[in-house]
């Protein structure tokens, strides 16, 4: 018996007909459908291949922009104040954008819609190196996080739809790809842009290769026609018959979670380096340490989703993962120098609420219709959370003159992080609250 049927079972595919019904093919027979064709053997494989490709590409476009943020500066005249603007954008695109998909994806299908985020990624990452304005570059860099955007809030969904009894090694996998993503293009950008003959244009332009090199799987997806019978998982009927989720604790407990750990992990990637050198290690060693933190996602990030499935309560990793990053923190704050790489390794263990949160979102409703406004709200609400975060340790940073108060408040996130994981973590769904209500 497979180690993880929990989740919840495969779900029914919709006639050919039914609204929505555009997009990848069902993965299997409808339960107790006989006339429910099965798709081609190669279909599977190509959705594992399409989601690993799809999630090694929803973060390079923010990474890569950072090591050579200083150059974009100079080379587009672009003062200090537009550039802080923008790294706030992305959390404020991936909302903007997130709460579009579920209405997107019921129109065209969810595997069309990642198909077109992938485009919008590879164009928006080709357009923006060679922009002659500060204007251009934000428009383009919006354009690949509208992609971005899209592709956060639908990757539950595929794996809900294809893997409905391997939601945790899947998730884990497609997270798994999304932090080597995630570290690779914040660790080989100088690098490639120095071999490449030192231009920043040519350093953020080649990232749209690797964001071109996920458009064909789903291409081929939307296009097949091997199950005609094939449905969204978007299509059908809104869970517990279309009631908002602003009334469900579930969801707002998701969202809350999302919210906190991605402002954490902004705040982690912005000024973790500036905690570590003003403790007086060098900028390489600060660098380094950074990277500890993000390559700690790489394999935790498919461990996690695995254990989050075998348990009942997912409570108890949020609290574990909390408890590491406060322990980081007061390690910061009494040693920063002396336990910097126990900190650097702690924090990235915290970090790994990200795929836990994505975990969660697919557990927490019994149907794709479910998963994919869950997904939209938890998302959305989460990043809009997420935005003040960084700005206000900087701000705290440059009035006190030191990092006690900020390091006091990133712990202090942490705590009501962990009681939205616990509330978030309870064995129910968003259908059980409906029906608990009614």
């Amino acid at each position: 018996m497979p180690d993880e049927t929990r989740t919840e079972p495969r779900l029914p595919a919709a006639t050919p007909n039914a609204p929505g019904s555009r997009g990848l093919p069902a993965p299997t027979d409808a339960p107790g459908d006989a006339q429910a064709p099965r798709p081609a053997a190669w279909v599977t494989p190509l959705v594992v291949a399409g989601l690993v490709l799809a999630a090694l590409n929803l973060r390079p476009a923010i990474t890569s922009l950072g090591p050579l943020l200083e150059d974009v500066r100079g080379g587009l005249h672009m003062s200090g104040t537009v550039a802080g603007v923008l790294t706030s954008v992305p959390p404020f695109c991936f909302a903007v954008f997130g709460f579009t998909a579920p209405r997107l994806a019921r129109r065209f299908g969810p595997g069309a819609v990642i198909c077109a985020g992938m485009a919008a990624i590879t164009a928006g990452l080709l357009i923006r190196p060679f922009t002659s304005g500060t204007p251009a570059f934000l428009a383009a860099s919006a354009l690949a996080l509208m992609g971005i955007a899209v592709g956060n809030v639908l990757m539950p969904v595929i794996v809900k739809r294809y893997f409905p009894d391997r939601v945790g090694t899947m998730t884990g996998l497609y997270s798994m790809a999304l932090a080597l993503g995630t570290a690779f293009a914040a660790a080989a950008t100088v690098p490639m842009t120095e071999a490449l003959g030192g231009s920043w244009r040519v350093g953020l332009g080649v990232w749209a290769v690797l964001a071109a090199l996920a458009v064909p799987p789903w291409v081929v997806l939307v296009r097949d026609r091997s199950a005609a019978a094939a449905a969204s998982p978007a299509g059908g009927a809104p869970p517990a018959g279309g009631t908002s989720l602003l009334r469900s604790r579930t969801a707002w407990a998701l969202a809350c979670y999302f919210g906190i750990q991605a402002s954490g992990a902004y705040i982690t990637m912005g000024w973790m380096p500036t905690v570590f050198r003003d403790a007086g290690l060098s900028a390489s060693t600060a660098g380094l340490l950074l990277a500890v933190t993000m390559v700690m996602g790489v394999p935790l990030a498919f461990v996690i989703p695995r254990l989050a499935t075998r348990l009942r309560n997912q409570g108890p990793i949020a609290v574990v993962l909390g408890l590491c990053g406060l322990t980081a923190f007061a390690g910061l704050h009494l040693a920063p120098a002396s336990g910097a790489w126990l900190w650097a390794v702690l924090l990235g263990i915290s970090n790994c609420s990200f795929p836990l949160a994505l975990t969660m979102i697919g557990m927490r409703s019994r149907t794709g219709a479910g998963v994919v406004r869950l997904s939209a709200f938890a998302q959305s609400t989460g990043y809009l959370m997420s935005i003040p975060g960084p700005l206000l340790i900087g701000v705290l940073h440059q009035s006190t003159g030191g990092w006690g108060l900020p390091l006091a408040l990133m712990a202090g996130f942490l705590v009501p992080q962990m009681v939205a994981g616990v509330v978030a973590g309870r064995d129910r769904t968003i259908e059980d609250e409906t029906r608990m209500r009614d």
